[in-house]
């Protein structure tokens, strides 16, 4: 059946189907509707089997590839079109391993790398760089990701309050029928606002277009962990000013500040003061917060009986569990070491319960991808909204480097 009789005898029966229900007659209007749809499907499924003989009648070209052969320039010759394509030479293992010898010993490339290119000349082989050394980017490493995953984290809406109270009411022993005084429960609060968190890498539109896929990947990653790297900076020590509020920005309760002179070096009795100032309540999940470089002044130190109070052992994974005094340590680079040179007093160390912070994110880390207009420059720009704050500085114990005079 052709398109034209399937039309006209669709068209027959969709005029048949009209005057049935015009005449009131329905059951027949609805066996000419059948009839419809059955001619719908007929046509459908001969027009799917005709467009599918098609596609085989014409894809039955038998091809007689005999053999693909390799030339002494690395050029592979198609037996079927004779058409040639070009070997990344610069990619083989042959290649990289001269170019290796030719950067550690010196050795000569191989002259038939140096006529490879017709573009690249023999005074300047030595720096075309083997292609799968281009497909990654060396970068100075930096620590981060230690402190995000501690505190507790929330996203509501800006404006969020956090009732606090510092008194708790005193139960009393009374007499039989006797009565207690009333006291009252006084309640402050700790309200989160807004402040923005934004970055911005720009690369040119000449850049974006040449540029390996792995480079924009490494950018992204870049962007992600700078915004990581400033959150945990603000944890630490953010003054509170157009930026989440820092731990160290929190002054300890009395009594849990411990202090070392100039003059003088920490040492086992600084880590036991530091002990006995945290508050039994908040004991079980308190950790240790500071340096590398300040923990390797404490890992050499022995008690009474000459035990190390720190160590380093290995987890499940492999990665190196730090302790002093049986407590977890949280290493950073947002601090402070012992040993610098101190211009006014300094906490250098600190037992915290990362819980009793909150960041409170109300908009997330955000990747947007723009092109600057003006100058056609591509723009990977990250933004959110934050606010953190110390809600309960209780199980803050800080120890603090006196200045010298």
């Amino acid at each position: 059946m052709t398109k034209e009789q399937y039309l006209a005898k669709r068209a027959e029966l969709v005029n048949q189907a009209q005057n049935f229900i015009d005449e009131g007659k329905m059951e027949e209007a609805n066996a000419k509707m059948e009839e419809i749809r059955t001619l719908d499907n007929e046509y459908e499924a001969a027009a799917q089997a005709q467009a599918n003989l098609n596609a085989l009648n014409d894809n039955t070209r038998i091809t007689n590839i005999q053999s693909l052969s390799k030339n002494i320039d690395g050029e592979v010759i198609d037996a079927m079109n004779n058409e040639k394509e070009k070997i990344d030479l610069f990619d083989t293992i042959e290649y990289r391993k001269a170019f290796m010898n030719h950067v550690i010993k010196g050795t000569p490339i191989p002259e038939k790398f140096i006529n490879a290119d017709a573009n690249t000349k023999t005074t300047d082989v030595g720096s075309v760089i083997p292609t799968t050394v281009l497909e990654k980017i060396i970068e100075k490493l930096e620590a981060t990701g230690m402190i995000l995953p501690l505190v507790t984290r929330t996203s509501y809406k800006g404006g969020l309050a956090i009732p606090t109270s510092a008194v708790k009411p005193v139960a009393t022993w009374v007499a039989e029928g006797a009565g207690s005084d009333k006291q009252k429960k006084t309640t402050g609060q700790i309200v989160f606002g807004y402040y923005k968190l934004r970055c911005a890498v720009s690369m040119s539109f000449e850049t974006s277009v040449v540029t390996l896929p792995v480079f924009e990947t490494t950018l992204i990653n870049n962007v992600t962990e700078a915004m990581v790297k400033a959150l945990e900076q603000a944890i630490i020590s953010g003054s509170g000013v157009g930026q989440p509020t820092g731990i160290l920005t929190e002054i300890a309760p009395e009594g849990q500040n411990i202090e070392i002179a100039a003059d003088e070096d920490v040492d086992y009795e600084t880590l036991i003061n530091a002990e006995a100032a945290l508050p039994l309540a908040y004991e079980s999940e308190a950790v240790w917060c500071m340096t590398k470089k300040t923990f390797m002044k404490f890992i050499g130190m022995v008690d009474a009986n000459g035990q190390p109070i720190a160590r380093v052992n290995y987890g499940i994974n492999g990665r190196p569990e730090r302790t002093l005094l049986g407590r977890t340590v949280v290493l950073n680079d947002y601090m402070t070491s012992l040993g610098a040179n101190l211009t006014e007093d300094t906490v250098v160390a600190f037992l915290f319960n990362f819980k009793d912070y909150v960041l409170n994110t109300n908009f997330n880390i955000t990747l947007k991808r723009y092109e600057d207009n003006e100058t056609d420059d591509q723009v990977t720009k990250a933004i959110m909204l934050a606010d953190g704050k110390v809600v309960d500085k209780n199980s803050l114990v800080t120890i603090t480097k006196k200045a010298g005079e």
